[in-house]
């Protein structure tokens, strides 16, 4: 019973192509439109002005005063920006925004929309979706937090990587690398400590296990939850490919949450070929999380995105 999900696919499958062939081929030209629109979507965020092919710098904050802007005498040096935009205290775990010493923010620097001013910067530990922007010209940026260290993520939609972006390589689609996956839920969840490229680690909830098989062996993958409540599941893993034509490091998955939630047993659809590389294939100013030992896969997934830089 444990493969069971699988082996009903295929015999469903079977049964699709014996009995119903006119409905098996809409159902696959409406699997293939629907990967061409998300990779249509895909290649449409990261060409975003604030994407992560934009990003320009992470300046990891000190201790104390970290001053930001063009000038020379400043901590963080950000091109194209005033000579002096601003101070980032760094103390007691929490970050202020200051003005810069001895003058006034610049009437067109912006945090969260509104004209900057001395105050409490908001950042959660590791995430940063709603973290206060400061804006001035094409410059984006906001404080991030990667265990106890904190730091400016810097951003330009006038990056030499965005606008150099030549687009993405990708393998051939395969129906064959889209499967079905027998979902089990942890009891209570369990927590993982994920490390990342940045050389930290952050504790994420694991709400189970997805096992399935492929070329006649079993696998199985641990997703980790991004929101609360969970709206999606969210992968980092590595296969074969990754010594030749995939980013070394890993490719992330998104899927939709299992058949029947995430806390009862179900089937759940996990499509390779909608692997994608994480930023840090594009950007050295990422923050990667890096795959579990467990989602480091012995087999070839041909599909998906390739490196981008090959």
């Amino acid at each position: 019973m444990r493969f069971f999900p699988r082996r009903l696919f295929l015999f469903l499958l079977a049964a699709c192509v014996l009995f119903g062939g006119g409905s098996c081929w809409a159902q696959d030209a409406k699997w293939s439109g629907d990967l061409a629109a998300w990779r249509e979507e895909h290649v449409s965020d990261l060409r975003k002005p604030a994407g992560w092919l934009s990003l320009t710098g992470l300046d990891w904050l000190q201790t104390g005063d970290n001053s930001f802007g063009s000038a020379a005498d400043n901590k963080i040096h950000l091109a194209g920006s005033p000579a002096h935009l601003g101070v980032l205290r760094l103390e007691n775990n929490t970050v202020q925004l200051l003005p810069p010493k001895g003058g006034d923010f610049p009437p067109e620097l912006f945090v969260a929309g509104v004209a900057a001013k001395t105050q409490l910067i908001s950042v959660a530990a590791d995430s940063d979706k709603d973290a206060p922007h400061f804006t001035i010209g094409s410059l984006n940026m906001y404080v991030i937090r990667r265990a106890e260290r904190f730091a400016l993520r810097v951003k330009d939609s006038k990056s030499p990587v965005l606008v150099a972006f030549h687009g993405v390589n990708w393998y051939p689609p395969d129906v064959n690398y889209r499967v079905i996956a027998k979902w089990t839920p942890y009891s209570p969840t369990k927590t993982l400590s994920v490390a990342t490229l940045a050389g930290t680690t952050y504790d994420a909830p694991v709400p189970g296990v997805a096992e399935f098989t492929l070329e006649g062996k079993p696998y199985r993958l641990e997703p980790i939850v991004e929101d609360s409540p969970a709206i999606r599941l969210f992968f980092v893993l590595r296969d074969t490919t990754s010594s030749s034509t995939t980013y070394h490091a890993c490719r992330f998955l998104y899927t939709v949450l299992p058949d029947h939630g995430l806390e009862r047993p179900g089937i759940l659809v996990l499509d390779f070929n909608k692997l994608e590389n994480p930023p840090c294939a594009y950007t050295p100013y990422a923050t990667c999380p890096l795959p579990p030992p467990g989602n480091r896969l012995a087999v070839a997934l041909p599909v998906g995105e390739k490196r981008y830089h090959d």
